[in-house]
């Protein structure tokens, strides 16, 4: 894909968001290497940033509008890079759209310019981490003749340097969220080979309430796959897909068809997931003897029911991706018992997202809770009932505790938030780190 440096070059780019997870860093620098003209504006302060910062300030064709954004920076521009999470009604997006200038993303942008790689992407409300990494596996191993990337949504991963490796016929593997597609919605273009794992209700916080204007974000997946493209689906999905809006091929899974396999992942709708997996490395002609020792030899994913460690006879998972009411309600599921014996770790920050099944199932299944304080902890106190005890840290660290001593031998300690991360942390990641950190330390 020799031809990107030529696409690059000179051209005037404001790269809007440049974060601190590392992907607005990473496609940021790739094109100041490739020699584009860049403003990189973003709202966060010069201390939050400094890390990124501190890599690209070698860069003489970067210039920097921290802490603030300006129209100026969205006019005269022949393209805008937009991060993930940008507001769908930014007027700054709306001023760049109204003096023509092309919105761009991450991964939708490498689909545009490498064309002749084959892109399997991944969305979903839950599961479509696990599904996106065993695909991978799945893949990378048994695809010899092949190179196979992992990009979208993965940790400090940017998707668009990848142009410098990528040959035709090369397969990248992607997680896609909502704000990823909506880049695919605006180049009108979906990935050859897609799965949608489930919707349900999630970031209603920026979608105003709007599970309509969700959906619409996530569909980007399949709405512009061509005849000979494939969508891969759970089953609970039919309700929100009409075969009729599907221009390629659809294959609806049946767990069945992965029934006493050896799979490390506890819970049925990691059960779906592996199906849907293992329909995409069919799509590959892969073996099935093959597809089932890849199975049988994966770890898992960090952060989605991870199982960390066996403290005093108490099974300790890392739930921490789960940050919607519903996943961690399938967290509960897929590690409950027959006796009521899940310490669950959960709360942080308000995502307006109904909690009423929630509370009914850590009712019902948990024997205690440790809660995270934050805006959707103070919700969740002030307009349910939890009838099991519970107590609220002043910190992370304190809730970890105050877990710890809600356990006895036989329970299981089980952290899986049901809320966003905000307010305590800068990101779910920051998070998940000082959690396995804290459980790292227990002897």
């Amino acid at each position: 894909m020799q031809h990107y440096k030529e696409f690059f070059k000179n051209k005037k780019i404001t790269v809007m968001g440049l974060g601190i997870l590392g992907r607005g860093l990473g496609y940021t620098k790739f094109m100041a290497e490739c020699g584009a003209d860049l403003i990189v504006t973003d709202l966060k302060t010069k201390e939050q940033l400094a890390t990124s910062l501190k890599v690209l300030s070698k860069f003489k064709n970067i210039k920097f509008v921290i802490g603030e954004h300006r129209l100026e920076d969205f006019k005269n521009r022949d393209m805008i890079m937009k991060a993930a999470g940008v507001p769908f009604d930014s007027v700054y997006i709306a001023e760049a759209k109204k003096n023509k200038i092309p919105v761009e993303m991450d991964v939708s942008l490498f689909k545009k310019l490498a064309q002749e790689v084959k892109i399997v992407g991944v969305t979903g409300t839950r599961g479509k981490s696990m599904t996106t990494t065993l695909i991978y596996e799945l893949l990378s191993k048994n695809l010899k003749n092949r190179k196979v990337y992992l990009g979208g949504n993965i940790r400090g991963v940017a998707t668009l340097p990848l142009l410098k490796k990528v040959k035709p016929g090369d397969i990248l593997v992607c997680e896609l969220d909502s704000w990823q597609l909506q880049g695919f919605g605006d180049a009108k273009i979906s990935p050859d080979i897609s799965v949608f794992t489930s919707f349900m209700p999630d970031h209603m916080n920026y979608y105003r309430g709007s599970m309509e204007a969700y959906f619409d974000d996530k569909a980007h997946i399949f709405r512009n796959q061509k005849k000979d493209d494939v969508l891969i689906i759970r089953p609970g999905m039919k309700e929100f897909i009409n075969k009729e809006d599907v221009k390629g091929k659809l294959i609806v899974i049946n767990k069945k068809s992965v029934a006493g396999w050896k799979f490390i992942v506890p819970g049925e709708h990691q059960q779906e997931n592996l199906a849907c997996a293992v329909k995409v490395a069919e799509q590959f002609d892969i073996p099935i003897n093959k597809i089932k020792k890849t199975v049988a030899e994966f770890k898992g994913v960090e952060g989605r029911l991870e199982f960390l460690k066996n403290y005093k006879g108490i099974k300790i998972y890392n739930d921490n991706n789960a940050t919607t009411p519903e996943a961690t309600i399938a967290g509960i599921e897929a590690v409950k018992t027959n006796k009521k014996n899940i310490v669950l770790l959960c709360g942080g920050a308000d995502k307006k997202l109904d909690l009423t099944n929630f509370v009914k199932i850590v009712n019902k299944n948990c024997k205690a809770v440790a809660l995270i304080p934050g805006s959707g902890t103070d919700v969740l106190l002030k307009d349910y009932e939890l009838k099991v005890p519970y107590e609220i840290g002043k910190d992370f660290k304190e809730v970890v505790s105050k877990a710890i001593e809600f356990a006895k031998k036989g329970d299981i300690i089980l952290f899986s938030p049901a809320f966003a991360s905000f307010g305590l942390f800068n990101n779910e990641y920051e998070r998940n780190d000082l959690f396995v950190k804290l459980i790292k330390k227990l002897k």
